[in-house]
C-alpha cells in the first residue's frame, strides 16, 4: 500500500512538475478550488489538493432527482395540512364562544343567586302582597292612558277551534275585572242560541255554564255585548235589538232608518253582514251604509239604553269594498278584504270628521275573517277567523295624562 502511494505522488508530482502553475491552479469558477497545498524548500509546489464546491452536488443529475422527490413529498405534505388550517380558524371561533357563553353562564348565576336570596328574604303572603301591590301600580298606569291611534296589529293568539266557517264570540268590555264571561254565537243566520262561559278557560274546555234562546234569529256576525247586554241586528231587517242576559228579556229595539240589510250593503263576504254594532272607550256604535250615502259607510252613536242615533258621520267609503271594520277611541278602522293580504287601509275620525288612507297589516292565519272587533277593557281584538276563535293584539300611540292635565 505504502508502495502504490508512492508511485501516485510521483506521478502527480511529475504532471503538475511540467504544467504552468496558472493551469494547474482551477478557478472556482470551473467549479473547484484549493483546499490545501505543499512547497519544498526551493519554493516549488510539491502537491496540490484540491476538491469540488460545496454547491457543486446540486448541479448533479442524482442531486437533482433527489431534490425533486423531496420536494415532492414536501409538497404533498403541505396539502394534507392546508385544509386543517380552516379546523384551526373554527376552533379559534369556537373557543372564543365558548369563552363568551361561560362569562354569560356567570353573570346568570350571579342574578340567579342574588334572585333568590332576595326570594328567601320574603314569605309567601309578602311576595303576594308585592305582586297585588306592583298589579294595582300597573292598572293605574293604565288609567293614565288617554284614547290612541292604532299603529299596529300583531297575533293572532288561536284560543279555539269550533263552530263553523263564520260566527262571533266576545267579552263584555264594560264588565268588571273579575267578570270574564264568554259569549259565543255560531253562524250568521237562521239561529237563536247564545252560549256563555264563565271564562276564558271554561270557553276553551267547552264547560258551558248558561244558554240563551232569543227571541228572534239574527242576522250576520256583527253582534256585540256591552254593559250585561247583547245588541244584534234582527234578521231580514234594520232593526236592532238589545237583549238583558240578567232578565232574559228585550229591554229595547229601534229601526236604523235608511240602514241597508239583508245583503244589500255587507262587507266583501256577504253573510248579511249590514249592520255592524261595536263599542270603544266613547260609547256603542252602528256601522252601516245607505243609498242616500250611495251605499258608502255611515257610523252613528247610538243611546245604549234607547238606540237612539246620537250623531252621524257620512264617509266616502264603499261598504261592499271594506272586509270587517271596528272603532278605537272614535276612530272607525276599516280593513281592505277579509283575506289572505287583508289590512287596515282606511280610517276615520269622529272627533274631527277627516279620513286618512293607512296601510297597517296584520296576519290573516286561517285565510278567511267574518268578525273583527276591538274590546277597549282587554286592549285586543276578538276575531272569527275561518271556525278559529282568536286574539289579536293592538299597538296605540297614546299620550299619557299627568296629574296637572285637567
Amino acid at each position: 500500500m505504502r508502495a502504490a502511494a508512492s508511485i501516485l505522488n510521483l506521478l502527480l508530482l511529475s504532471l503538475l512538475a511540467g504544467l504552468d502553475p496558472s493551469k494547474t491552479q482551477i478557478s472556482p469558477k470551473e467549479g473547484w478550488q484549493v483546499y490545501s497545498s505543499a512547497q519544498d524548500p526551493d519554493g516549488r509546489c510539491i502537491c496540490t489538493v484540491v476538491a469540488p464546491e460545496q454547491n457543486l452536488c446540486s448541479r448533479d443529475a442524482k442531486s437533482r432527482q433527489l431534490r425533486q422527490l423531496l420536494e415532492k413529498e414536501l409538497k404533498e405534505k403541505m396539502d394534507e395540512l392546508l385544509p386543517l388550517i380552516p379546523v384551526l380558524e373554527q376552533y379559534k371561533t369556537d373557543a372564543k364562544l365558548i369563552t363568551q357563553f361561560k362569562e354569560e353562564i356567570r353573570n346568570l348565576s350571579t342574578v340567579l343567586t342574588g334572585i333568590q336570596e332576595e326570594i328567601g328574604a320574603y314569605d309567601y303572603d309578602e311576595l303576594h302582597q308585592r305582586v297585588l301591590s306592583l298589579e294595582t301600580r300597573l292598572r293605574d298606569c293604565m288609567k293614565k292612558l288617554t284614547c290612541g291611534k292604532l299603529m299596529k296589529i300583531t297575533g293572532p293568539i288561536t284560543v279555539k277551534i269550533s263552530g263553523t266557517r263564520f260566527g262571533a264570540w266576545m267579552t263584555d268590555p264594560l264588565a268588571s275585572e273579575k267578570n270574564n264571561r264568554v259569549w259565543y254565537m255560531d253562524s250568521y243566520t237562521n239561529n237563536k242560541i247564545v252560549r256563555e262561559y264563565k271564562s276564558i278557560a271554561d270557553f276553551v274546555s267547552g264547560a258551558e255554564s248558561r244558554t240563551y234562546n232569543l227571541p228572534f234569529k239574527w242576522a250576520g256576525t256583527n253582534h256585540v255585548v256591552y254593559n250585561g247586554s247583547l245588541y244584534f241586528n234582527k234578521y231580514q231587517s234594520n232593526i236592532i235589538i238589545k237583549y238583558s242576559f240578567d232578565t232574559g228579556r228585550v229591554l229595547a229595539q229601534r229601526s236604523l232608518e235608511y240602514a241597508g240589510f239583508h245583503n244589500v250593503y255587507p262587507y266583501t263576504w256577504g253573510g248579511f253582514s249590514d249592520i255592524d254594532l261595536m263599542a270603544d272607550e266613547i260609547g256603542l256604535w252602528a256601522v252601516y251604509a245607505t243609498n242616500q250615502n250611495a251605499g258608502n259607510i255611515v257610523i252613528s252613536q247610538l243611546n245604549q239604553d234607547t238606540l237612539e242615533v246620537l250623531k252621524s258621520w257620512s264617509t266616502g267609503y264603499p261598504k261592499r269594498s271594506a272586509g270587517e271594520s271596528f272603532m278605537i277611541c272614535g276612530t272607525l278602522y276599516v280593513t281592505n278584504s277579509h283575506l289572505t293580504g287583508a289590512k287596515v287601509y282606511y280610517s276615520y275620525s269622529t272627533k274631527t270628521s277627516t279620513y286618512e288612507y293607512t296601510d297597517i297589516p296584520f296576519h290573516n292565519q286561517y285565510f278567511h275573517i267574518s268578525m273583527l272587533d276591538y274590546n277597549a277593557r282587554d286592549r285586543a281584538l276578538y276575531a272569527w277567523n275561518n271556525g278559529h276563535q282568536v286574539l289579536f293584539n293592538v299597538t296605540l300611540f297614546h299620550v299619557i295624562k299627568t296629574e296637572d292635565d285637567t
